[in-house]
């Protein structure tokens, strides 16, 4: 029964992650980027995953009813660490779910790592490689889906926030951090970005919480 149990929790974290966007919490008198509208993402809509947690969940109460359990669920415990590319998953097999038209998508960087939860992840930026302009990323954390093919797990900012990344780091305590660069009104050039913020995702339950303060001036 426990390991039934078991079973039944790391399905519904898998999608709880899997539809995961961090909530922003922005740091007293920092400038925030404002946003523009941009291409939408093919994601699955929300009434459709309440459905399937609420189902999800009904059954995971049962499980948990026959063995003892506190606090919100997490993966085993582990030390994150670097991972060597070729043993974590490639982004150029991935699928991103970023809709750029007649332009292919370009990734921009890419961090190899288990986070600590004992599996290889890659935390990656990418966007649409348009011919003009300053196109903003999307950032992505990859796994090994069915047959070892690299799919997203989770969605840690999208284009439509409109910064661009320009640093990607994952710390020693697995959260994943990130430099940014934003607009602070839709009057700013595309090419003189105005806004620098430094970003953090920490793992909370089973999604990934962002925050976000003023980098320091002048850096990139």
């Amino acid at each position: 029964m426990l390991a039934h149990a078991d079973q039944l929790l790391e399905l519904w974290r898998g999608r709880l992650v899997e539809t995961a966007v961090g909530t922003t919490t922005a740091t007293a008198g920092q400038q925030t980027p404002r946003g523009r509208s941009g291409p939408g993402h093919a994601r699955t809509a929300p009434w459709y995953w309440a459905v399937a947690l609420a189902g999800c969940g009904a059954v995971v109460a049962a499980a948990l009813a026959a063995s003892p359990a506190t606090g919100t669920p997490l993966a085993a415990g582990g030390t994150p660490k670097a991972l060597a590319a070729s043993t974590a998953p490639d982004p150029a097999r991935a699928q991103l779910p970023m809709d750029c038209g007649p332009f292919p998508v370009k990734t921009v960087l890419s961090v190899p790592a288990d986070l600590g939860d004992g599996h290889p992840g890659t935390v990656v930026a990418a966007h649409c490689a348009t011919d003009t302009g300053n196109p903003p990323d999307s950032v992505y954390l990859l796994g090994f889906g069915p047959g070892e093919r690299p799919v997203v797990v989770a969605t840690l900012l999208t284009e439509r926030e409109n910064l661009t990344i320009g640093r990607l780091a994952v710390r020693s305590d697995g959260a994943i951090t990130g430099r940014a660069q934003g607009y602070s009104s839709d009057d700013v050039p595309r090419f003189r970005p105005d806004v620098s913020l430094d970003l953090t995702w920490t793992h909370r339950g089973g999604g990934w919480e962002r925050s976000q303060s003023a980098a320091p001036a002048g850096s990139a």
